[in-house]
C-alpha cells in the first residue's frame, strides 16, 4: 500500500471521530463549544494585561496584547445576556477566536478541554434554550442529561453590540 492510500485512510478515520471543539464553562450553569476551526488559541492573561476602554458597552472588558497584536476582550457570558464573570477575578479565561480577519479574545468561566462532535450530534437549541441565545447558536448538544450550546463563532463577531463599536 502506498502512503497516499494511508494518508487518505487516516483522514477518512479522524473525519469519523467528528469536528473539533472546544469546551467551556460560560458561567456557573452553562457549558459550550467553540468549534476549532475558528479557535486559535486558549490563554490565562492576568487582569491587568487588559485595558478597559471608556464608552464601551458593558460587555467589552477592553484591549489585550495577543502575540503582538492588540484585540478585544468581550466578556461573552455578558454579551450573550446571561449571568456574567466575577470582576473580582486575578485572571481571565480567554478564547482567541478569528473569524476572517476579525480576532476577538472571548473571556469566559473556565477552559474545560476539547470534544469531538459528528454533525448529527448537534441538535436543533429551539425548546432547550433562551430565545435570546438563539441568533449565537449552531445547536446544542444533549450529553449525559447535560447540554452543551454549540456556539456561532462567526454570529459572535457579526453581533450588533460589537459591530456598532466597529471592533
Amino acid at each position: 500500500m502506498n502512503s497516499s492510500k494511508i494518508t487518505l485512510s487516516l483522514k477518512q478515520a479522524q473525519n469519523n471521530l467528528g469536528d473539533g471543539y472546544l469546551r467551556f464553562r460560560l458561567n456557573r450553569q452553562s457549558d459550550a463549544l467553540l468549534s476549532m476551526r475558528h479557535t486559535q488559541e486558549a490563554i490565562i492573561v492576568p487582569f491587568e494585561a487588559v485595558t478597559s476602554m471608556p464608552n464601551m458597552p458593558t460587555c467589552i472588558l477592553g484591549l489585550m496584547n495577543w502575540r503582538s497584536r492588540i484585540i478585544w476582550a468581550i466578556d461573552l457570558p455578558k454579551m450573550l445576556n446571561l449571568e456574567y464573570l466575577d470582576h473580582r477575578l486575578r485572571q481571565y479565561n480567554v478564547i482567541v477566536i478569528r473569524v476572517e480577519s476579525v480576532l476577538l479574545g472571548l473571556v469566559v468561566q473556565e477552559i474545560k478541554g476539547t470534544s469531538r462532535f459528528t454533525p448529527d450530534d448537534i441538535r436543533s437549541p429551539l425548546g432547550h434554550i433562551a430565545s435570546s441565545l438563539v441568533p449565537y447558536l449552531r445547536g446544542c448538544v444533549i450529553q449525559e442529561e447535560e447540554m452543551l450550546l454549540v456556539l456561532d463563532a462567526q454570529a459572535i463577531v457579526q453581533s450588533s453590540v460589537l459591530s456598532s463599536q466597529e471592533l
